[in-house]
């Protein structure tokens, strides 16, 4: 290429997925401590109040560069994983009740929150500096946002997202956990396989908070 010609321009991208960090991953060891969240007294220790509501599907205009024949979209509402969103109208449920089968079945979904503060002692166990690490198994999905963040990166492992077919999501909270640290869980649960219309409902397998060290 002659000196005076330019190199072409090229226009920066979105970063490639291996280099940007993605979500941490749990542990595989045992855990130190495990607290259910699925019983009162789990619950009661992390201080978590547990609210539903279903989730609808609602027709939204399209984006901007969408191709012209598609002259509208869709969106979930209400979009409960929003830092700030205000459940103070849902209905409470107790914890034993996750297991209760939501929804009326087919393509349906439903959101479940609740404010989870972590204490000074759990038992005889220090939790200060431990990593805590969420679980969360939803019949049939689930989709979990942690203060207000769906932490994900794209082409990479991203817990918090559908994890597969009746599969457990394991999100670590945090890699070191203190007295009075506060995570706001909003969990969304779906009925699937979305594209089968499935007969059945939207229930917890499984919710727990464990301590690794």
């Amino acid at each position: 290429m002659p000196d005076n010609i330019p190199a072409p321009r090229v226009a920066p991208g979105p970063p490639h997925p291996l280099l940007t960090p993605a979500p941490p991953v749990a542990s595989s060891l045992p855990a130190l401590c495990t607290v259910d969240l699925m019983t009162e007294a789990g619950s009661a220790m992390l201080g978590a109040v547990w609210r539903v509501r279903e989730a609808k599907v609602v027709e939204r205009p399209p984006l901007p560069d969408a191709m012209p024949e598609y002259k509208s979209t869709y969106e979930i509402r209400p979009q409960a994983g929003e830092a700030g969103f205000d459940d103070a109208d849902w209905q409470v449920i107790p914890p034993t009740e996750l297991s209760a089968k939501r929804g009326g079945g087919y393509v349906s979904f439903l959101w479940f929150r609740a404010k989870l503060t972590i204490p000074a002692r759990i038992g005889e166990f220090d939790p200060g500096g431990a990593g805590a690490v969420l679980t969360v198994n939803v019949d049939d999905y689930a989709e979990i946002w942690v203060n207000g963040e769906l932490p994900r990166v794209a082409g990479r492992p991203s817990p918090a997202t559908i994890q597969g077919f009746n599969m457990p999501n394991r999100l670590v909270l945090t890699p070191s956990v203190k007295a009075g640290d506060t995570f706001q869980l909003a969990v969304f649960g779906i009925n699937g396989p979305i594209s089968a219309s499935p007969p059945n409902t939207v229930w917890f397998r499984e919710a727990k908070v464990q301590f690794y060290r």
